[in-house]
């Protein structure tokens, strides 16, 4: 461990917690990584701009790789983070129930989040839909840049109140957030400025972006102007042509 003081600091005990163990399995709920050992589950979140790799044990670390877990194969698990957003838990409970998981939405590619569903939860919520869409507490993984891009498909303005969505239009809404996540994890997600993913390799998700980014551009299907604005302290991108 070379570096504990990550978005919050690694427990002292985190070491003798892992040693000898063996890794049973992996999984995912939201933005976690879940990491299984017979005595318990690492919960890690890579943050802004952080990266897991398997290195070998006797490849030098660079500046920001802040830990290592050493494994029996000559291999090591290697966490690298410039900015130091990640964060790293340990827990022998159920993972499901630790403070940070156990409050999250369905996840946007299961079939508990469907059209049904978020018509449900969308009666009586007078906040923007953009900015519902993007509570994990409502769905979990939807960020700022895939929420923009998801209501221009389903030809909904971000500023509409969420309560105002049509059945239809929840349906519409629920399934481009489906097909805007399924298209940018086939390619890799989006890279704008440092992200890659654990080969390297930046995310082209950018080149089919019809929004985000796209301010005073001409719109990809109507040729009107995008326009931009912040909403909840994050930038929004919008056709008031083709979004109503």
């Amino acid at each position: 461990m070379r570096e504990r003081r990550l978005r919050w600091p690694i427990v002292a005990h985190f070491e003798a917690a892992i040693r000898g163990q063996t890794i049973r399995g992996t999984d995912r709920r939201a933005k976690y990584i879940l990491i299984r050992f017979d005595a318990g589950t690492l919960i890690l979140h890579l943050g802004m701009s952080g990266s897991l790799r398997l290195v070998k044990l006797d490849t030098p670390p660079t500046t920001h790789d802040h830990w290592d877990i050493q494994l029996d194969s000559g291999w090591a698990l290697r966490f690298h983070d410039p900015r130091r957003f990640g964060s790293l838990h340990w827990t022998e409970a159920d993972p499901a129930l630790h403070p940070l998981l156990a409050k999250l939405a369905p996840e946007p590619l299961s079939r508990e989040f469907d059209a049904e569903y978020l018509h449900r939860v969308t009666r009586k919520r007078s906040v923007a839909i953009k900015q519902f869409i993007m509570n994990s507490q409502v769905v979990v993984g939807v960020g700022n840049i895939y929420a923009s891009e998801a209501l221009f498909r389903a030809r909904i303005s971000p500023r509409r109140a969420a309560r105002r969505l049509s059945r239809k239009e929840s349906g519409a809404l629920a399934q481009a957030i489906k097909d805007v996540l399924a298209e940018a994890i086939k390619i890799g997600g989006t890279t704008l400025r440092d992200y890659v993913n654990a080969d390297g390799a930046p995310g082209y998700f950018r080149q089919k972006l019809f929004v985000y980014e796209r301010a005073g551009m001409h719109c990809r299907v109507c040729k009107a102007s995008i326009k931009q604005f912040v909403q909840g302290q994050r930038s929004t991108y919008w056709c008031s042509s083709c979004q109503q």
